[in-house]
């Protein structure tokens, strides 16, 4: 899927959010620990309740690796239920990885070949050679670690060099843009940063950014649009818990498309102002 592809989704649906897959066994309603498979039975409800509402959907590995063996089968029956049932969905392995050229082989073929994502989330700390082997992939993604939203940003993503006066992550924004192309390069920006947009919307004007921390982290919506939208969106919308866990009962999945629905609903007018839809 190229971004024109996935602007079509976007203006087919009328949405540009993400659900994200960050499946807590301890979380999950407590009747499905009856079944075979608790996490594949939660996530499949979840599927089949916001589907039409957004355009991807984003498991955070770190909840199926915790639960071993168990956890890859369980994420990879989410997968391809996702690409049998909802095949034009994009879907993100949020993994963060990033390793000397070979081992991010290894990593691209898990994740392209044998899981069969759309995209992957990578770590720019090791430099071009631990990023370029996910992009061999026709038709993939490489989703690079930018700016993020956590308290620890602060210790290097605004360091900055004494020469150029650039702060860290400006510096992986205008070296990276030039390892890919629109079409397999976007960028992980959070949205309780959403005032950085402007100034990385100057440096990556036409790339789509991934912007997590709306919902349960507190971004703004309308913030994350006045700042990074473009003239193809240029934005993936992702929230998790909100969605996830805005119900614990047997109307579990209700709830999460209620709360899935809220934001397509504000995201559909952000659209229609913006005259892309």
């Amino acid at each position: 899927m190229n971004a024109e592809q996935l602007f079509e989704q976007i203006r087919r649906k009328r949405s540009f959010l993400c659900v994200g897959l960050d499946t807590d066994i301890q979380k999950i309603p407590r009747f499905l620990m009856d079944t075979s498979d608790p996490i594949f039975a939660f996530n499949k409800q979840i599927i089949d309740a916001t589907a039409d509402l957004c355009i991807a959907y984003k498991p955070n590995l770190a909840f199926y690796e915790c639960m071993g063996v168990q956890g890859w089968v369980s994420l990879e029956k989410t997968v391809n239920y996702i690409r049998s049932e909802y095949p034009e969905m994009f879907i993100i392995a949020d993994a963060k990885r990033g390793d000397i050229g070979n081992t991010s082989n290894m990593y691209a073929r898990a994740f392209f070949d044998h899981f069969d994502f759309d995209a992957v989330t990578v770590a720019p700390y090791m430099g071009e050679d631990s990023v370029k082997p996910f992009m061999t992939y026709l038709d993939k993604w490489v989703i690079l670690l930018a700016l993020t939203s956590n308290k620890g940003a602060a210790n290097f993503q605004y360091v900055k060099d004494a020469e150029t006066g650039d702060a860290l992550f400006e510096t992986v924004l205008k070296t990276s843009k030039e390892w890919g192309t629109t079409d397999n390069l976007m960028y992980v920006v959070g949205a309780t940063k959403a005032e950085k947009l402007e100034e990385i919307r100057k440096i990556v004007p036409d790339h789509f950014l991934l912007v997590p921390g709306v919902g349960a982290q507190g971004g703004s919506l309308q913030e994350v649009a006045e700042y990074g939208l473009n003239d193809q969106c240029g934005l993936i919308v992702n929230a998790s818990r909100s969605i996830l866990y805005a119900g614990s009962d047997e109307n579990f999945a209700k709830r999460a498309r209620e709360e899935a629905e809220s934001l397509q609903v504000e995201m559909e007018e952000i659209l229609l102002e913006a005259e892309l839809i």
